[in-house]
């Protein structure tokens, strides 16, 4: 007869690790389950605009229009624009150069609603105080492009419309509503993100809605990676060796 060890392994998890490792799975997961979603819709939105822009380009009416109707809608509006409105959207970067999206409301011709136009991207000068000039064309025009409603910003804290009235044309987010109160104008609910051709000098090549939806899906890879360590790391360290003697 022989004698020897026989190593076993005993599965004991103790309350504060496993409590730590729900918490890390259930957040991480969650944060997954976010950029995988977040590039599902920009797929969506891609996939609307360009079923959309296979369509007759739309007029849009001297009557208010439910904004999410029009969304991504090839549009034509007539008007003239309001150059002592205009709004700088700050911190809008091309090709690694600082700017702005210039939007300016357009009134309607034949109508006494207005609607915002992002005429395209300029970029800052060398000193922050100083705003570029933005050459605006006179009279009655026609503008093309396609129809958004802007998403809010998450993470905005939550001001009223007065706490911009007199901080000038620049703003860091574009909220339809208010704007509206703050320059006393009916709006239509959406925003033209203008296409066609203007000698302003404006750069008008807008992002495709599902661009970067790798980068999304690279990050939920990474946060559904994070769930499935911290879940290994748990039962490794809760999982321990016991001696018991053999006859």
């Amino acid at each position: 007869m022989s004698s020897g060890v026989n190593k076993r392994y005993r599965f004991r998890p103790r309350l504060i690790p496993t409590l730590a490792m729900l918490v890390i799975v259930v957040a991480t997961t969650l944060l997954g389950n976010w950029q995988t979603r977040r590039a599902q819709d920009k797929l969506a939105l891609q996939a609307q605009q360009d079923s959309l822009a296979t369509g007759p380009v739309a007029t849009l009416p001297s009557v208010r229009v439910e904004g999410a109707a029009w969304a991504q809608r090839r549009v034509s509006v007539r008007g003239e624009f309001i150059a002592s409105r205009m709004i700088l959207i700050d911190n809008r970067v091309r090709n690694g150069v600082p700017g702005y999206h210039v939007v300016m409301p357009l009134r309607i011709e034949g109508s006494i609603l207005y609607v915002l136009v992002n005429r395209g991207w300029i970029a800052a000068g060398t000193r922050r105080e100083q705003l570029p000039p933005v050459v605006t064309p006179a009279g009655s025009l026609t503008i093309e492009g396609t129809a958004m409603v802007p998403m809010p910003n998450p993470y905005e804290l939550s001001r009223a419309p007065e706490a911009n009235a007199s901080a000038g044309p620049l703003r860091q987010n574009l909220v339809i509503e208010r704007v509206a109160a703050e320059q006393g104008m009916a709006l239509q609910p959406i925003v033209i993100l203008q296409s066609s051709p203007s000698s302003d000098g404006l750069m008008r090549d807008w992002p495709r809605p599902d661009a970067r939806t790798d980068n999304h899906r690279a990050y939920a890879f990474q946060w559904y990676a994070m769930a499935v360590v911290a879940l290994i790391l748990w039962i490794a360290f809760n999982l321990k060796k016991t001696e018991n003697d053999e006859p």
